[in-house]
This record gives C-alpha cells, structure tokens and sequence, in this order.
C-alpha cells in the first residue's frame, strides 16, 4: 500500500451544489485491495481498472483511461482554463462569483472555488487550470484540495492538473533576510539567469521552484520560454535566455531537468514523480523574429519573418535542449507553439497560418521530423475572433475566415492536443462532429483519443491520480523556506554585470554619503494596452535599505557619490491606432534610446503584411518617429552628471532587452546591469561585498542604425557600442573588480 494513501484518507468529504444537483465529492475513501496493495477506486465501480493500477507505467493507464472516456470527456481534458486567480476578486482575465455574487460581497473564504470554476470542472470537464495570483501558499494548497476532491467524485476521478505561468521574480525593494521566507523564493529574471552563463543556477532553480510549485498544487510550469531573443526589440526578451541558441539550449535543458526529475523516495518511475511539475517549453518554433519586433500577440504582430534565412537556429533551445534531457524524463512533457505565422516557412502544403494552426510546423516538424511525444498546447485566445489590429487575447492568425468550431477543428488535425485559454467544451465537441463528417467516427475517436492519452500521462506521471492533495501546513514551510531563499539570493549576484567601472570607482567604502535621484514615470501604453500612471515621483530604490550601507542624502552638494537607478528605454509596442484613424497605416518604429528617435533606415516595402482589417500589405514605419515613456531616466543621468560637479556617478540599469547606451554612457563612472533583481543584491555589489561575475546575454547596438539593419531572425548581427574605456558591450562581456571577465565560459559560449 503507498504511503499516499495514507494522506489520501484524511481529506473529508465534501457536498458541492451545481446546478441544482448535489455532488459529493471525494475523497470516499473507496479502496480496493488486492494482493496486500490498496488502490483508489476512482470510478466506483467495485472493479480494478488499469487505470487505477499504480503498479503498471503512466503510458498503459493513460490508454486504458483514454479508451473508456466519452468524447464530452475527453474534450474537457483538451481544454486548459482562462487565468484564474485565487480568490476569484475579479481582474481584467474575467469577473467571477460566489453564489451568484461577488467575491467581497459573497463571505467566501479565499479558498472556495468561484461558480465559474466549478462550472468548467463539472459541466465542461475540464482539468486543465491555469493559476494566477494566490492569497497566499496555505490559501492556493487549501483552494487545491478542494478541486482535487470536487474532481475525485466526479466520472473517472480524474485529478486536476494545475498550472503557472513564472512565478518566482523578485520583489526589488525586499529585504533579503535568511531566516525570514517569502511567498516563494525570489530569483533573477530569464536574463539574469542567462548572464549567469552557468546552466547549473537554472538547475538549481528549477529543482527549487518544482518543489514550491508542488507544495502550491501545481504540477505543470507554462515555462521555461527559450525563444532566442534574434531581434533586440522584441517586448518579450526578458523571458528568454538571450540570443545565444547554444546558451538557450543549455539553460533549457537544464530548467527541465531541474523541474521534472524527481530522485529518491519521491520518485514514482523513470525520473517522474512526487517533485516533478511538468514543464511546457515555449513557444515552438520560436517567436522571437516578429518583423520590426512586433508581438503576435498583437495582429499588427503576427508575422515572425526570416530575411536571414535563419530558422534552423530558432529551434535549437527545443530540439537540442529541452527535447534532449540529461535526466531520465528525457524531453519537456508538453510545447506551446507561438501566435505566430512563421511566415514563408511552410513550403510542403504552402500556408501562412499561426503555428498552432500549421500542420506542417506541428506534425510535420516537431512531431515527424523531431520526434517530439509530448502534448501540444496552444498559447492563449488562439481560436477567439480578432475585432482589432491593436486588441490583445485574440490571435486566430491567417484563419480569421474560419468559424470558431472549424478553427478547433484545424488545429487538432494539425496535431496540437489542447487548446489555451477556453474554458467550454462545445466547440472542440464540434471541431469533433466535423471531423466525424470528413473522416468517419473511427478516424476521429482515435484522434482525440491519441490526445488524451498524452494528456492523461502528464497526470499520472505526476502521482496526482494516487495523491492530489496538500497539507498547508507543510505547504507554508516549503515556499520560501530559508534555503531556497538563500540559493534565490545566490543567483541574483550571480546575474549581476558590470560593464564600466572608470578609474576603479567600484567598489565603494560603506557609509559613504550618497545622492539617490528621485524617478519619475511618464505616461504611455503598456504591453497589455493599459495606460502607465504618470506623475509619479519616487525613490527608485528601498531607501531603507540603502541607509544599512550609505548614509543617504537629498543635496548632490552634500553626497561623495550619485546612484542614479532606471530602466531600459521603452517606446510602445510598434504601432499607434490613432496614426491609422488619421489615414496613415498605424506601424511606428520601436526605439532603443531613450531620446527622440526617427526611423530613416526602415525597411520599405516590409516583408509581411495583410490582414482582414487591413486594407494594405505594406507595414513600413519608414520616416515616422517615436518617443519613449521613460526620456526621464535619461534626463535624470544628465542632470545629475551636472549636480555632482565631477563626484561619482554611478548608474543601475535594469535591462528587460538591448538599449542604445551611447547617449549617457560617457556621463557615467561605473555602469551596473540588472536583470530584475532585489535591491540589496545591489547594494552588496556597490560595497565589494560580493564581486560582480555575470556577462551579457545579448549586444548592446551601437545606435538604432544597427538596429534597423539587423535581421530578425539572426544573433549577433548588431554593431555594439564601445565605451569610454574601449571596452565593447557585446554578447559575454563583464567585468570583474580586476577587468574585463575572460574564463572558461566565454571559450564555451562563443558567438
């Protein structure tokens, strides 16, 4: 008998109304006994069904549970949910209730599943849920147990497999203390880790997270995202690894080993078990060469374009990394293929379709030529109707013309098992009945049940079918516990790169005074398309912090030195409805320089183009111009290059993607890059207490000229800006206390 069934007999009973039905839900503590082994008798059923037989491998449960499930079952498990936070207080993913009201208004506790979530878990099927913000750990384990045993009583008892997107970014202005755990250990971005240029922090991490994930019921990562960053501009950079394919491909390998291998006691069979969350790799086949650097989340965004002739290297993070493991779970269990139309690439039955859509690029590609077994998933809305060019969540690219039903229909033909973002089951049960009309009922029960076994081994795979359940208890000294919070810390000052350093200012003596310029915020459109706040001034950093190692002072005239703390430039997201409004075609240039910028070197005519919304193919910006939202961080760095007459400047800039330094570079003494880390990781770099060691993931252009010139589809194309000190801000540069950084990972990772 496992010990899991130990845990699996303390859950109480629960009553749940639907509908006007009352569910009773699991645990029932229905056993059956054979050979001195307990096993759960999901289904009720008296009988022991293979499925339910924790002795045989995850692939023969899989077909023997896929076989029995209705076609409605078997829909819902294509099915992975909307965001759903916890508790469901409303957000821009959707309203939710609690009997018929709101979640303020409701006397719900923060762990009670929404009337919606229990709609698609009942009605729909579905078993798929994607998890947003939590209360807090002890709320999301107390929240899983109940859809765990809502699920349990339900058909075939099969759990939920619930899921994240990244969750472990760090809180900037957070102590960090040892002793005292967070929410979850915070850790340096995607570039971060890559600046690192050791794959064994990514280890690391994913072997941490995997077990805060598991104590927070969540046993699918939507991660790690391993496009290679090809164009500079792209608003997604900051979850890649860069743009080394070789890095990306290391550092891929290693996320999914550390988040999918279980060792020891906690293994069930074959590397999988009680600490491994799955781990969806994104987005196949790469999304990072959308022309002029434009997001297919967007339609202005749609098409990734290839004018170096450079999609081989694309798919070297999947094919040579995340689909070739070290450990013994040997590939990523599950792909996100990008919004995407790979544009031109498809030469075999010549569509310009969305990845998801692409039978060539699912079936013939991954599945065919690579061998990929996992599931496939797509990202987001992709089968919802696009009303705008400039409208997030809807991203049916190159099939606007087909209807909803049809839309699901296409994409499982093309080989993808599960569909982003859709909570109801009625139109994969028509995509279904269509195919029943083209192929016969045998093609399509085989269809579908070919994706439900994939599905179903992520599942089992996992220990959720024999113990789905959580004690919060252990669940709070798990998530964020001080060891992990340490290793979180470690690779924080790992990622941490330091490009100038004239006459030695670094580092600096403790209890200096110091000159810290307020930050101030313009507005502009964010990536979502929600305004940023402006007229906010405030102190850029913890102030709290900084006086534990500097004395701190308002007056420059006063300070021994200037911290001066921005961000990479931002200038929107490439294209402005009121331009088309006004008759010209909406498509603005994205700007890597903070200063006013016009984009003479453009390409015209552009290389893709035509939308259903659009009455024009050509999408040049050629000739227009563009401002950032944050011309005020580079402000700051002038004005205070003049306040400090001659003292110290120094200069934090967070980086989220390449950025032109030229324009203030020379004003600096000493450059620090960030990859969204915690202040005090800072701190400890200024004071020599640690010595700074992370190199770039990427090259920093010479000027928007290179940016232009450049081609989407091809790392280390850009000229790079050389500094003051003749030092050139390329892919691998750092520096060290004593100089430029020239060791053995530099001869590994060559460009």
């Amino acid at each position: 008998m496992p010990l899991t069934i130990f845990a699996y007999v303390t859950i109480k009973k629960t009553l749940i109304r639907f509908g006007g039905i009352l569910f009773l839900s699991g645990p029932i503590n229905h056993l059956i006994t054979s050979n001195g082994f307990a096993f759960k008798d999901l289904n009720k059923n008296g009988v022991l069904d293979k499925y339910e037989d924790w002795r045989l491998t995850a692939d023969e449960r899989a077909a023997d549970l896929a076989s029995k499930l209705s076609i409605e079952q078997i829909a819902g498990l294509m099915l992975y949910s909307a965001h759903q936070a916890i508790p469901a207080g409303g957000t821009r993913f959707g309203a939710a209730t609690y009997k018929g009201k709101i979640y303020k208004e409701s006397e719900a506790k923060p762990s009670d599943l929404s009337d919606q979530q229990i709609k698609f878990l009942v009605e729909d099927n579905l078993r798929h849920v994607l998890v947003t913000t939590v209360e807090s750990p002890a709320v999301a384990a107390e929240w899983n147990n109940k859809v765990q045993a809502l699920c349990e009583g339900i058909g075939f008892g099969i759990p939920a497999n619930n899921s994240s997107d990244p969750r472990h970014r760090a809180q900037s202005d957070a102590e960090y203390n040892v002793g005292s755990a967070g929410q979850l250990s915070m850790w340096p971005g995607s570039l971060g880790m890559a600046a690192t240029f050791d794959s064994e922090v990514v280890r690391t991490f994913g072997e941490i997270a995997s077990q805060e994930y598991r104590a927070l019921g969540i046993t699918t990562a939507l991660s790690p995202q391993i496009d290679i960053a090809t164009d500079p501009r792209w608003s997604r950079v900051s979850g890649t690894f860069g743009e080394s394919p070789k890095l990306s491909a290391d550092m891929a390998r290693a996320y999914v080993d550390g988040f999918q291998t279980s060792e020891g006691d906690k293994m069930i069979r074959d590397g999988w078990g009680y600490h491994s969350v799955n781990a969806m790799m994104k987005h196949w086949p790469g999304g990072g060469s959308g022309e002029g650097g434009r997001d297919a989340h967007y339609a202005f965004g749609k098409y990734a374009v290839y004018p170096g002739s450079n999609f081989s290297d694309h798919l070297i993070p999947f094919i040579e990394g995340a689909m070739k493991l070290d450990g013994a779970t040997k590939m990523a269990s599950a792909v996100m293929p990008y919004y995407t139309i790979s544009y031109g690439i498809d030469q075999t039955y010549n569509e310009n379709v969305g990845n998801a859509y692409s039978k060539y690029i699912i079936t013939d590609l991954l599945r065919d030529k690579y061998g990929y077994e996992g599931v496939a998933c797509t990202d987001w809305g992709v089968t919802r109707d696009a009303t705008a060019v400039d409208g997030f969540g809807s991203a049916s690219w190159g099939v606007e013309h087909l209807s909803v039903a049809e839309r699901h229909y296409k994409i499982i033909i093309a080989g993808v098992d599960q569909f982003g973002g859709n909570n109801e089951a009625g139109p994969v049960i028509e995509a279904y009945n269509i195919g029943v009309r083209e192929h016969g009922e045998e093609f399509m029960r085989a269809r579908m049940e070919q994706s439900a076994v994939r599905l179903l081994k992520n599942i089992f795979r996992t220990g959720l079918f024999e113990n789905p359940y959580l004690n919060a208890e252990e669940t709070k000294s798990i998530a964020g516990n001080p060891e992990f919070m340490k290793a979180g810390y470690e690779a924080q000052l790992k990622s941490i790169v330091l490009l100038k350093n004239k006459n030695k200012t670094l580092p600096l003596q403790r209890n200096l005074s110091v000159y810290i310029p307020k930050r101030v915020r313009q507005a502009g459109g964010g990536f979502f398309g929600g305004a940023v706040t402006s007229g906010s001034l405030s102190y850029p950093v913890n102030t709290e912090l900084v006086k534990r190692y500097f004395n701190v002072t308002d007056d420059p005239s006063k300070a021994d030195f200037a911290l001066v703390v921005i961000a990479s430039p931002a200038s929107g997201t490439g294209y402005d409805r009121t331009d088309a409004q006004k008759g010209g075609n909406g498509y603005f240039p994205m700007s890597l320089q903070y200063g006013p910028y016009r984009a003479v070197d453009a390409r015209d005519p552009g290389i893709a183009g035509g939308d259903p919304l659009e009455n024009f193919t050509n999408r040049t910006y050629r000739g227009k111009s563009v401002i950032t939202s944050n011309a005020g961080d580079l402000r700051m760095v002038l004005d205070t290059r003049r306040a400090m007459r001659g003292k110290p400047v120094v200069v934090s800039v967070n980086i989220s993607r390449p950025m032109v330094f030229s324009e203030f570079e020379k004003e600096a003494d000493a450059i620090i890059a960030t990859f969204d880390i915690q202040d005090q990781a800072l701190l400890e770099i200024l004071t020599g207490a640690v010595e700074p060691s992370g190199l770039l993931p990427l090259q920093m252009p010479a000027n928007m000229k290179t940016v232009e010139l450049q081609m989407e589809d091809v790392p280390f194309d850009m000229d790079c800006h050389v500094d003051s000190e003749g030092n050139t801000y390329d892919f691998g540069f750092g520096l060290s206390w004593s100089g430029a950084i020239t060791d053995s990972r530099l001869q590994k990772y060559t460009k």
